[in-house]
Order: structure tokens, then C-alpha cells, then sequence
């Protein structure tokens, strides 16, 4: 899961398919990363964590890191937020294989168009919600995909 600062959404979206996955009792290993270095180390945003916690998913622990290009190799599949951060891994591919992975998390609920994440950084707590409910209904797409796979 990427986006820009790796503390709003890409944390929240881990958290959310780290807990599908879980439930249907699957191992998948998920993490988040953000293409900026801004926040490396810190812990998601407070809101980001009192909506998982909403939902009762602890996203506390978590610790934003920078995307790096080893992270090609490591994934099989690479979600991102939005069209920004698309761009961005892309212009990072050495080859069509590590391309071929990334994919915006949104296009899991609306494959016709090219939708984003909003980033609800500079905004207040219904961002927050908002985001969850999207990112909630993008990853339940992708573990039903994973669950028709095994």
C-alpha cells in the first residue's frame, strides 16, 4: 500500500487488508510505504489511527518508511492511493514485470475510471471515515480475489 507521507492512507489500508486477511485466515504479508521520505520513522496520523481503531483495527504500532525499488521484488502487487504516486513508482520500474504490479487500490471498485484516494491530511475527521469506507470496500475486493486464487 502506498501513498505520499505513508501516515494517513497506505497505514489504514495495510490495517484494513492486514485484518481480511486474518479473518479468512490467509498469510499474505501487507505493508505500507510512502514515495516521499517526509515522515520516515513516525507512527500514522492520529486520525488515521482513532478510525482504525473505530473499527477495531490497532495501526499504533506501524512505522512509515519510504517506498525503495527492493520493494518490486518483495511484492507480488503494489496498491496505490492515487494517480500522483502511481506516476511516481512508475517512473521508478526497471522493467514491465515490476510495472505490471502496481495498480490504484480504487480501480478494485471502479475499474472504468482512474480514481483516487482522497488524502485527508489537511482535512478534518470525516476525511478520515471517508477514506476508511473506500479503502474498506477496495480491500474486501482484493481479498475475495485472494480467497478465488488459493
Amino acid at each position: 500500500m502506498v501513498c505520499l507521507g505513508n501516515i494517513c492512507r497506505s497505514p489504514l489500508a495495510q490495517g484494513i487488508l492486514e485484518k481480511k486477511s486474518k479473518k479468512i485466515n490467509t498469510n499474505i504479508h501487507v505493508d505500507s510505504a510512502g514515495t516521499s521520505g517526509w515522515h520516515i520513522g513516525a507512527t500514522p496520523d492520529l486520525r488515521s489511527i482513532n478510525v482504525a481503531k473505530k473499527y477495531k483495527i490497532d495501526i499504533s504500532h506501524q512505522q512509515a518508511r519510504k517506498f525503495t525499488t527492493y520493494d518490486f521484488k518483495k511484492f507480488d502487487k503494489i496498491y496505490v492511493m492515487d494517480m500522483d504516486n502511481y506516476k511516481n513508482l512508475i517512473r521508478l520500474c526497471s522493467n514491465e514485470n515490476e510495472c505490471n504490479k502496481i495498480e490504484l487500490i480504487l480501480k478494485k471498485i471502479d475499474p472504468e475510471n482512474n480514481p483516487s484516494v482522497p488524502d485527508p491530511y489537511y482535512g478534518g475527521e470525516d476525511g478520515f471515515e471517508k477514506i476508511y469506507k473506500l479503502l474498506e470496500k477496495a480491500c474486501s475486493k482484493i481479498i475475495n480475489e485472494i480467497e478465488v486464487n488459493e
